[in-house]
């Protein structure tokens, strides 16, 4: 199977740099709007037969214009939401975001025992996204889409790609609306395709002034 995780379009966090990974979240600013608006374009020939989300609002709304040009229902999964930011979520300040990063840092590393603070552990997040990947692998397609979450997407598909070391998305930027595209299966092993972690519109839709803090590298 052909996955496409696509990251989200820009939320008001993402601007301000705040950590927010509570169900359901915001929804978009305007830019991120035109950012979700720019993905039927981008992705109208990569034969995209499922299409999926996570809980969050931002990802519904993302993946409502590519639903819309290729005629899918999305389906909801909850295992694809963004890592639990526990106590810190709602944060920006410099040593709630360094928690943040450094314990989903040392998953990457390989201890996946270690919990963000009174949130979920590595474990448990990786038992999650895999339960919800192995759903969209049953559905049977042979191209599947899904509009996921920057820190998720990054930790999750780097450990999953046998092509790449468990840290390669520590060191990538994944902007909103960015695509990290893989292939395989969990019986035959996954391999990393292509990291897209530029906006699917171009230079035109990359906020450069965006605190993001888990869009840029770890």
């Amino acid at each position: 199977m052909r996955l496409l995780l696509i990251r989200h379009g820009q939320t008001p966090a993402n601007v301000h740099g705040v950590l927010d990974a509570e169900v359901p979240g915001p929804g978009l600013t305007e830019l991120g709007q035109r950012q979700a608006d720019a993905l039927p374009a981008a992705l109208a020939d990569r034969g995209i037969e499922r299409l999926f989300t996570s809980t969050m609002v931002r990802t519904q709304v993302t993946a409502a214009p590519l639903a819309a040009a290729l005629g899918l229902e999305p389906v909801v999964l909850p295992g694809l939401r963004e890592i639990e930011a526990g106590d810190t979520q709602g944060k920006s300040d410099k040593v709630s975001v360094q928690m943040y990063i450094s314990t989903v840092h040392g998953w990457s590393a390989g201890d996946r025992s270690t919990r963000m603070p009174r949130a979920e552990s590595g474990d448990e997040f990786f038992a999650r996204y895999d339960d919800a990947i192995r759903r969209i692998e049953a559905s049977g397609v042979e191209v599947a889409a899904a509009v996921s979450h920057g820190a998720a997407i990054r930790t999750w598909s780097s450990a999953a790609a046998h092509n790449t070391p468990d840290e390669f998305g520590t060191k990538r930027n994944l902007e909103n609306t960015g695509i990290v595209e893989l292939e395989g299966s969990f019986a035959d092993g996954w391999r990393l395709v292509d990291w897209e972690g530029e906006p699917v519109g171009g230079e035109e839709l990359i906020d450069r002034t965006a605190q993001d803090p888990t869009g840029e590298r770890f």
